[in-house]
């Protein structure tokens, strides 16, 4: 068994690493300023039902108080139209900032720019620019972190087996990766969602799929130069199992690298998830995407200018504020760029 005394220096030498990361990445003011944007981008997809929404958020009527209403189904208001009630006397409604929901058309109003009532603009269906960017905040953020998971477990799982393994485990392994990367990612996506369908999870599941042959390669990689460190020589000496040294002992110290692959390859599903609703491959009208409104341009794009500024806007800066990020992760993490 691993003694007690080995087990506390591990600790307190990945705690030392982890300290020096903190520290450098601290330092880079770009990174720092792209952490800042993706921790408001976060908020605004988990608060978006307070943002933008035709349901208050806090509603008294007929003497009954209801919390988030929003949220919440409450059976007595299902039939109640929030897009034509009013208050009455005695009456509260608390509305979110945007008293719009991203689903809700109105044909009168089609195709303004943007204006008080609608501080960016509405679509060729009357939709609130506002709202629907608001609202695909969740689309985008949930692609990007749910697919780059697929990913990484695969890639975790291919790569640890063929870089702990080796000899034909390692070979066969190499073989399915080469095959997948032969073929270009948005094709390959395209032709599996065709078949599959287009459904949200669908999505993230085929574009974690095909995300994870580059993961395995990076783990692979680290694996072949950790297998036979002094650390996993010791572990096998004790009589440990391959699974707990590739998963407790070899893959924290692979880590790093992974992590600053995964910080891109979020933006990367981002981009790929954008560019399919452009296409109309992406999720289902009328669920809110930055990519379906952006596709919109295409027929506005002589005067509806906004159509194009403004998700063009929320895509670039996301993505970019990503790699930032990964970058001051990288540079933070890379021993050779310490000073």
């Amino acid at each position: 068994m691993t003694r007690p005394e080995e087990n506390s220096s591990e600790r307190r030498l990945s705690q030392n690493y982890w300290a020096i990361v903190y520290r450098q990445f601290k330092r880079n003011k770009f990174a720092i300023a792209g952490l800042i944007v993706l921790m408001f981008l976060f908020a605004v997809a988990i608060f978006a039902p307070f943002l933008a929404g035709e349901k208050p958020i806090y509603l008294v009527k007929e003497d009954k108080t209801y919390i988030i209403p929003n949220v919440i189904k409450y059976k007595d208001l299902v039939s109640v139209q929030f897009d034509r009630w009013r208050p009455g006397e005695n009456e509260t409604a608390i509305y979110a900032w945007i008293p719009y929901a991203p689903e809700r058309s109105d044909l009168r109003n089609r195709l303004n720019p943007p204006d008080e009532n609608h501080l960016l603009g509405t679509d060729d269906r009357g939709r609130d620019i506002l709202s629907r960017l608001i609202w695909g905040t969740q689309i985008s953020m949930s692609v990007g972190f749910i697919a780059v998971g697929i990913s990484i477990l695969i890639g975790i799982v291919m790569g640890a087996a063929a870089g702990f393994y080796g000899g034909k485990v390692d070979m066969l392994i190499l073989r399915i990766i080469e095959i997948m990367l032969c073929f270009p990612s948005l094709i390959l996506i395209l032709a599996l969602i065709a078949y599959l369908g287009r459904s949200i999870w669908i999505i993230m599941f085929v574009i974690g799929v095909i995300g994870s042959p580059s993961v395995a390669r990076l783990v692979r990689g680290e694996y072949l130069k950790l297998r036979d460190s002094d650390f996993a020589t010791a572990a096998r000496a004790t009589g440990l199992t391959d699974t707990r040294i590739m998963f407790r002992h070899i893959l924290p110290n692979a880590m790093a690298p992974i992590l600053v692959n995964a910080t891109f390859g979020i933006a990367g599903a981002i981009l790929i998830e954008t560019s399919l609703s452009f296409l109309g491959l992406g999720v289902r009208p009328p669920t809110a995407s930055w990519g379906e409104i952006l596709s919109q341009s295409k027929a506005y794009v002589d005067f509806a200018w906004w159509l194009v500024l403004f998700p063009g806007a929320a895509i670039f800066i996301t993505v970019t504020a990503f790699n930032l990020v990964g970058e001051g992760f990288r540079d933070a993490m890379d021993p050779k760029l310490r000073q």
